[in-house]
């Protein structure tokens, strides 16, 4: 794949230095042998290659609020990291080796639960399931759900305002953060835990940090939004024969079932065939093929009559054929095979060889003919390429993979990487979407931002990151 444009290489760090900054967390804490610090410098998708002298793994704020200050007095450059499943690069170091990786994955303190008021506070550190089981422990629900949830962390959802399954009814990370402590570049802690649902007192600074992929500071725990969970939940995998169709049945869902509708997932046959491959156990639960496939999911407070409203839903897209067949969850692990193969999509595209992927979204609208017409020229490009479009329908999120053809030299396929984005971005900004919906931009995407962003949009950012981390220390070359 190609690299963005060059990034000046950090000077080595002195044996002095990193002496200092070990004994902020002391030498337990302080990784430096290659073998223990492999975990820490791992990309999924095996992009890049990541060097560190030194993984500093901070038990409190006080101690990141340290490295921070030491690292902007002496102008070392430092990569937040949480679960380290992150897909552009963004928690990554570069490969000169002068960078510290400052790891938060040992604050895990569940801080507050609160379920009369709906909110859980808790530190950046504390995974993604490990945040959803104490709400379930409140009979509550942390509607944020994704496929690492038992690897990523609070932190690295927050800092690249993670999506998920579930986003079509409850929002993206972003809309389910009430509050942040964050500490800034220069060792400054920002103390925003508030629990509020209204607060007009200025500007909503939460908002800079989220999202911002641990540029503008560092989130080391978060105040976040609760829901009542759900007394019933009911799932079917459907059959259609076309994206537009599916479109026009998440319509109907909609209309019929309202905020119920808490997942409506999308995924063409090749792909489920990948699965059916791949991934064992897996046996198709409809008689037949079809074209397409929905995964569709409503949930709700309320005990009784959710199954009917699922099966007036796929009744009425049947007799009207929008539904060519359909298969209702009869059980708990039924439902939660349905997803384990939606969620295991990425990874079952690997076997198949080289895989070019894109995170990208458009309105939801134009999700169906954006299908078409990348499909369309992505195979024009790379004849016998096999296109595997996939995501989530209810938010105009479309993981535009292209797998590579069958028999095709891997290496040669994925030199055409750029080509292909280039190709595929430019059909995104015809209908008026973005080049990242759910991943951030990280390292990957950072040089294509000049081309997508308005220049006044660029130039602000530009001036929050001068303003907030004026030495450069904070994750640079990620984003701008």
């Amino acid at each position: 794949m190609p690299l963005p444009e060059p990034f000046a290489a950090a000077p080595p760090l002195p044996p002095a230095l990193i002496e200092r900054f070990a004994g902020i967390v002391g030498q337990r804490y302080a990784v430096t042998d290659p073998d223990d610090q492999a975990p820490y410098l791992k990309d999924w998708r095996e992009l890049y290659v990541a060097r560190t002298p030194l993984v500093l793994r901070p038990g409190s704020t006080d101690e990141v609020s340290a490295i921070l200050k030491l690292a902007n007095e002496t102008g070392t450059r430092l990569v937040p990291q949480g679960g380290g499943t992150g897909l552009v690069g963004g928690h990554l170091p570069y490969e000169d080796g002068g960078e510290i990786i400052v790891s938060l994955n040992r604050m895990k303190a569940i801080r507050a639960v609160d379920p009369a008021g709906n909110t859980l506070i808790v530190e950046a550190g504390v995974t993604l399931q490990e945040a959803q089981d104490a709400a379930a422990a409140v009979n509550r629900l942390f509607p944020l759900n994704i496929g690492s949830k038992g690897s990523c962390t609070i932190g690295g959802n927050l800092a690249t305002n993670a999506g998920g399954t579930q986003a079509v009814a409850y929002g993206l990370a972003r809309d389910l953060v009430l509050g942040l402590e964050v500490v800034l570049a220069d060792g400054r802690i920002w103390h925003g835990l508030r629990t509020l649902k209204k607060d007009n007192t200025g500007y909503d600074l939460k908002h800079l940090f989220v999202g911002a992929e641990g540029t503008l500071g560092i989130i080391t725990a978060a105040a976040l939004k609760l829901s009542p969970a759900p007394r019933a939940i009911e799932a079917a995998w459907v059959g259609v024969a076309s994206p537009t169709a599916a479109l026009e049945l998440l319509t109907r869902a909609q209309e019929r079932a309202g905020p119920a509708v808490s997942g409506f997932e999308l995924m063409p046959r090749n792909l489920f065939e990948f699965v059916l491959k791949h991934m064992p156990g897996t046996r198709d639960p409809l008689a037949a093929p079809a074209p397409w496939y929905c995964l569709v999911e409503l949930s709700s407070a309320a005990a009784a009559g959710l199954r009917d409203t699922l099966e007036d839903v796929l009744a009425a897209g049947y007799e009207d054929g929008l539904v060519e067949d359909a298969a209702i969850a009869e059980s708990v692990d039924q439902r939660n095979s349905f997803w384990r193969w939606r969620e295991g999509m990425s990874e079952m595209q690997k076997p198949e060889g080289g895989s070019i992927k894109h995170d990208v979204s458009v309105p939801v609208a134009s999700a169906p003919a954006f299908i078409a017409e990348a499909t369309a020229a992505c195979e024009k490009l790379i004849p016998g390429c096999r296109v595997v479009p996939f995501g989530h329908l209810g938010d105009g999120n479309i993981h535009f993979n292209i797998s590579q053809p069958v028999g095709a030299d891997k290496a040669a396929f994925l030199g055409q990487w750029e080509a292909v984005n280039k190709l595929v971005h430019g059909i995104v900004a015809q209908f008026g979407g973005s080049i990242s919906a759910e991943h951030g931009i990280g390292r990957m995407k950072r040089y294509l931002l000049p081309g997508v962003k308005d220049p006044v949009e660029l130039e602000l950012m530009r001036s929050l990151k001068a303003l907030l981390d004026p030495n450069g220390i904070l994750n640079p070359g990620k984003v701008l």
